[in-house]
């Protein structure tokens, strides 16, 4: 009865699986975390050892599907959004900066050097960069780092979400008592929460668009492969992981017209390449014995705490510099821990909870959303994958 199809809807169930259990939860338990869980304990007990292999995802995974989705990742950021709330790309930055900077000075004397640059990348982001430090582990012989690599990406939205829901309602206390103090939200703030979030524009005039009657979705993927391959070539001749050349081509060529904003979707293939993706992260659970797990839990921790106290310091700096508000600025700098779609949940959760009129509510969407929304496109979407770059070199 077991066979290849079999094996992808076991992997189907997993997730489903932790999706439910994450929307049960109201995000408070991951779904990644959730799944990850699920199949541990079934590897120790009752799943196929390799279960994500005779699904033939793996192969799928681990080349095709990571290249395709950097470079779509570079199609959803609008450059004209990263330039109006440029302090907050600054502050996540900075605040990113100081968590690598804290960790990679005391982290050391408490813990193995290739569970730090494995473990750092996923921290400061999500699933893309955990799965090029997962890879680069496995290449140099590191079963152990790779394990840590993909945890790491799995349970650090427990530390985030915490801190984030705390400080957020700080902010919001504050900002509700300046509001019904007499000051009022304006037209144009209320307009950025709509605005933050709209996608590159659709440049059909631009130099490299093709004519709509001809981009039918084989078109579309095949644009975006010869992207990923151009970004593999360029990553080889200079040096520089092909995967931070993918993320700037992607800008490139959107911007060109060559590629279309939020392109896999449109050719709807978003679906099946974060599925596959996310198996291929999750199939090097299969090598975490509970002796490992025990191993590496203490070392997590440690970098979790080191690495969140270091982008503390380094955010309340910049807020005090930048005239910024702390907690505002910190829960930016918090999503690198839990990303998109969680940034957006916890937002607009915190904002109903806390307002009492619908005018309440819009002034504190205008005030927080935005920002919340940024930075999560420059921790998770963009300098993860820089930094994991960089850091597949340090092993």
């Amino acid at each position: 009865m077991y066979n290849f199809l079999a094996a992808f809807c076991i992997c189907g169930f997993v997730v489903i699986i932790g999706e439910l259990i994450s929307t049960w939860t109201k995000a408070w338990v991951p779904s990644v975390f959730a799944s990850a869980c699920i199949l541990l304990v079934g590897y120790w007990t009752v799943i196929p050892y390799d279960l994500v292999k005779d699904s033939y995802l793996t192969p799928f995974g681990a080349t095709l599907a990571i290249y395709l989705l950097i470079v779509h990742m570079g199609t959803v950021i609008s450059l004209k959004t990263l330039m109006e709330q440029w302090k907050t790309v600054v502050m996540c930055l900075v605040g990113l900066a100081g968590m690598c900077i804290l960790a990679l000075l005391l982290c050391p004397l408490f813990m193995d050097w290739a569970y730090i640059v494995a473990g750092l990348p996923p921290l400061t982001g999500g699933i893309v960069a955990a799965t090029i430090m997962q890879q680069a582990a496995i290449d140099h012989g590191l079963t152990s780092a790779a394990v840590f690599a993909i945890t790491m990406y799995c349970v650090q939205g427990f530390a985030g979400y915490p801190l984030t829901a705390i400080f957020m309602k700080a902010e919001g206390a504050k900002l509700l008592q300046e509001y019904r103090a007499g000051q009022r939200v304006s037209k144009d703030e209320v307009s950025a929460v709509k605005n933050v979030t709209s996608l590159p524009s659709d440049n059909r005039r631009g130099p490299l668009a093709l004519p709509e009657s001809f981009n039918s979705p084989i078109v579309m993927l095949t644009k975006i492969g010869m992207v990923a391959w151009l970004s593999m070539m360029v990553g080889g001749f200079t040096g520089i992981s092909g995967a931070v050349w993918a993320l700037i081509f992607g800008v490139v060529f959107c911007s060109l017209g060559f590629l279309e904003p939020d392109i896999l979707h449109r050719c709807n293939s978003f679906n099946i390449l974060m599925f596959a993706l996310t198996m291929f992260v999750f199939d090097g659970l299969k090598d975490c014995t509970p002796e490992m797990l025990m191993g590496i839990i203490v070392p997590m921790i440690l970098l979790i705490v080191i690495g969140v106290l270091g982008m503390g310091i380094f955010a309340w700096v910049a807020a005090k510099v930048m005239k910024m508000s702390f907690p505002l600025s910190f829960c930016n700098c918090l999503t690198a821990l839990y990303g998109f779609p969680f940034n957006v949940i916890i937002t607009e959760s915190t904002c109903k909870a806390m307002a009492k009129t619908k005018e309440e509510h819009e002034f504190l969407m205008s005030k927080m959303f935005p920002s919340m929304i940024i930075g999560g496109f420059v921790t998770v979407t963009i300098t993860s994958v820089i930094l994991a770059g960089f850091f597949v070199n340090l092993f």
